[in-house]
């Protein structure tokens, strides 16, 4: 007799940014960063800049170049246990307001299912490993940055932007056994295509015209996430000592969200 193969594990994909919250990670820290000494007011300016051109897909590569070698001076030497502590502390108070209702649900019915949850973003992992816990992920991608000497070193160790993701993804479906081809992601971006992509059920989350008229092609479904609300303490709480570090959030997150220039204008 032949032994029937065990079934693979399932995995679901989330991007993060305008796909589980209504906004961008990066940017939601800013004021904070502000409070705690990191940034000047006009580090502040130039950081709402890049999240209005993230929001209105107006960054041409370029102008991208120069805000991500900008920023990536700019946190070169901040000391990793500052930052780790202010995103903990301020998690809540940036996060819970907006974040999408349909995306938790959606992360509750695959956990029902028996899949594993994935947040997969071009953030930093000190911004997205906290978020991804307190919404219960089981993993979490996302870009590092070097640290040295318990200081940020600006070098970019891994992007999880574009096909990183997908790469990433494969990586992390090896060492864990999902079955890919029974697997789910969701984006709201035309950037994260591969990642899309690389599993058997894709959905687009409040897709613009480029990303919709994709869907179209693959067969992908297009999903409409319209209710950010405030979980509180549905939201499990997040230790300082669980935020991974990295500073990818000012010196990358920021310049990536810029690059998306294909974000949704009408939300």
């Amino acid at each position: 007799m032949t032994a029937t193969p065990p079934a693979r594990r399932v995995a679901a994909f989330f991007d993060l940014d305008k796909t589980i919250i209504a906004t961008s990670s990066t940017a939601a820290f800013s004021r904070s960063f502000l409070r705690g000494g990191l940034l000047t007011r006009g580090d502040v300016l130039r950081s709402a800049y890049a999240h209005l051109l993230y929001l209105m897909g107006s960054a041409d590569a370029a102008q991208t170049e120069r805000m991500r070698a900008h920023l990536s001076s700019l946190v070169t030497g901040w000391d990793v246990a500052t930052v780790s502590q202010i995103v903990a502390e301020t998690l809540h108070e940036h996060i819970d307001p907006v974040v999408y209702s349909e995306a938790v649900d959606l992360i509750v019915r695959h956990h029902e299912q028996g899949h594993d949850v994935v947040i997969v973003s071009a953030s930093g992992e000190e911004v997205v490993e906290p978020i991804a816990a307190a919404l219960g992920a089981d993993h979490a991608i996302a870009t590092r940055m070097g640290v040295a000497q318990g200081l940020y070193t600006g070098d970019i160790e891994f992007y999880a932007y574009g096909e990183h993701k997908a790469t990433a993804i494969r990586e992390l479906a090896d060492r864990h056994g999902y079955d890919l081809d029974a697997s789910y992601a969701y984006s709201d971006s035309i950037t994260d295509a591969p990642m899309l992509g690389a599993v058997g059920h894709a959905a687009v989350v409040n897709p613009d015209r480029t990303l919709r008229r994709l869907a179209a092609e693959k067969g992908w479904d297009a999903l409409t996430f319209t209710r950010p609300v405030r979980l509180g303490m549905n939201l499990h709480p997040v230790r300082t000592g669980t935020v991974l570090l990295g500073v990818a959030a000012l010196a990358v997150g920021i310049a990536w969200a810029a690059r998306r220039r294909r974000a949704n204008i009408g939300r």
